[in-house]
């Protein structure tokens, strides 16, 4: 009698297993499922990687699949060959795809951060680093025409230091800075994080100005897609960026601390005091939008750069290029 009594007590609990994963295999094949190119994975984009940690993304119906693709050009490249369905970059990208004359060309439908998120890294130790000390230097910059070159371009700028005074290496590759750094190329070198902060603990090198606050506010980095993709499927568009704005929200009402607990599982090589350390810098820094939405103000202050930096002749339609969802 036991052993039959322990017979059915088996089958019971495998059929409620069996009903909980057939339920949620259901519900996963619910999901909307959306690949991501990111131009870099960095704590820069913290916000993004709290909706994905904080399940935000599943909670409106999405299964996330990111794709690190650096390089701003090539996150827009496999957005137009639909390699991917979203890219998180620079909207200089948009602009440049535009501007080419692409008819199902490259919209930004939800912004994520408002300035730069690089690091002026220096290879000898500055306590009273003042910009003008990069005068008759050569500093790593990344690829020509991309969102960091033009943002260091426009911090000289505003620090009234001419651009030819100040040797800018634009030949080497973003994803390969830090190794060509390390390797002994350059007087400084412009990072993100978390390469900043690694260089300074491996001491290569050390972290002596953030270019976002010599730049000044714009849309950095946001989530673009195509037209056609965007206007076909409106609901999937408004529910990203419903997810994107909750893990905004989050970062702003959240410490350093509690975020890189979340988030930490994205950054395996980074030790968690690291991680804190870096998620304070940039909020110090004030490097995240409030929601999702672009102002034109902001994006005309892009374009300006862009104008400055002879990467853009005239202004190209806001209303073309920009769809807030927030309104």
């Amino acid at each position: 009698m036991k052993k039959i009594i322990s017979i059915i007590i088996t089958l019971i609990i495998i059929v409620i297993i069996s009903c909980f994963i057939f339920i949620n295999k259901e519900d996963e094949e619910k999901l909307d499922k959306v690949t991501v190119a990111e131009v870099t994975h960095s704590a820069f984009y913290a916000p993004w990687y709290v909706a994905i940690e904080k399940g935000f993304f599943k909670e409106n119906g999405i299964e996330i699949d990111v794709i690190l693709t650096s390089g701003a050009n090539n996150v827009v490249a496999a957005v137009l060959s639909n390699d991917v369905n979203i890219g998180l970059c620079g909207p200089e990208a948009t602009i440049y795809v535009y501007k080419e004359g692409e008819k199902d060309y490259v919209q930004t439908f939800a912004g994520l951060t408002k300035r730069d998120g690089q690091f002026i890294v220096s290879r000898k130790k500055q306590d009273n680093f003042k910009i003008s000390d990069l005068k008759g230097k050569e500093v790593l910059a990344g690829r020509i025409g991309g969102m960091p070159e033009l943002n260091f371009e426009n911090a000289l700028r505003n620090s009234d230091i001419e651009i030819e005074e100040v040797n800018i290496n634009t030949t080497i590759d973003f994803a390969s800075l830090s190794g060509a750094f390390i390797g002994g190329t350059g007087d400084f070198v412009n990072l993100f994080e978390p390469n900043a902060t690694s260089l300074e603990k491996l001491g290569y090198g050390y972290v002596v100005a953030s270019i976002g606050k010599l730049s000044g506010e714009m849309p950095y980095t946001a989530f673009n897609a195509r037209k056609s993709y965007i206007n076909n499927n409106t609901d999937l568009i408004k529910r990203f960026t419903k997810s994107i704005n909750e893990g905004l929200k989050f970062v702003e009402e959240n410490d350093a601390k509690t975020i890189a607990n979340i988030i930490i599982n994205q950054f395996p090589d980074t030790s968690i005091n690291d991680l804190i350390t870096i998620i304070n810098r940039y909020k110090e820094n004030d490097s995240w939008l409030s929601t999702t939405t672009i102002s034109k103000e902001s994006f005309e202050n892009l374009m300006n750069i862009m104008i400055k930096s002879g990467e853009l002749d005239k202004y190209v339609p806001f209303e073309d290029l920009v769809i807030n969802n927030n309104e």
